[in-house]
């Protein structure tokens, strides 16, 4: 199994990105899948849930801002981010399951 991220890179604050996960060797539909980050001297954290019956959970930090989503067609989970602050700056990972992390993206989010 191999998890690619994509789709981070530098946005000011109160911008937006979508950071995209593709996965090969198994199928997204059946598996929870999550979005972790980790900022710069800090833990690695949670930030999305989507199960495989499409119910999503978000951590409170990005409640209202942050949409995790999927696409089954394209075996692809995304992360829809609006409103960026500095304080979303990070690597981005994505995981499958509990067993598979994707190699992480950046996002920096600076004016």
């Amino acid at each position: 199994v191999q998890l690619q991220a994509s789709g981070g890179g530098l946005v000011q604050p109160g911008g937006s990105l979508r950071l995209s996960c593709v996965a090969s060797g198994s199928t997204v539909r059946f598996t929870i899948m999550r979005w972790y980050r980790q900022a710069p001297g800090k833990e690695r954290e949670w930030v999305a849930t989507i199960s495989p019956g499409d119910s999503t959970n978000e951590a409170d930090s990005v409640k209202g801002r942050f949409t995790v989503s999927r696409d089954n067609a394209k075996n692809t989970l995304y992360l829809h981010m609006n409103s960026l602050k500095p304080e979303d700056t990070a690597v981005y990972y994505c995981r499958l399951g509990t067993s598979y992390w994707g190699q992480g993206t950046l996002v920096t989010v600076s004016s």
